[in-house]
């Protein structure tokens, strides 16, 4: 799990003879933003490992939303059992 956002952009490589000079088929570049002793970081990910990164950050989104869940169900429990009392 990766506790970051993941980010796809285009972008020219500033090579002259290069198919992405002429501003309309750019390269891709993959980032992911993650706080880092709580600054916030950029970190450049390769094409290669882009789907497995981007499986990562989407198994930590339904962790967090099961985490979110399960509190909410105990608070609902919580609140319940103070009822009865």
């Amino acid at each position: 799990m990766l506790p970051a956002s993941f980010v796809e952009r285009k972008r020219s490589c500033g090579q002259a003879n290069c198919h992405c000079a002429d501003g309309k088929s750019l390269h891709s570049q993959f980032q992911i933003s993650v706080l880092v002793d709580g600054k916030p970081k950029a970190l450049n990910i390769p094409a290669q490992l882009a789907e497995k990164v981007r499986e990562k950050i989407e198994m930590r989104r339904r962790f967090d939303s099961a985490a979110a869940t399960i509190c909410r169900l105990n608070l609902k429990r919580f609140l319940k059992e103070k009822e009865t009392r």
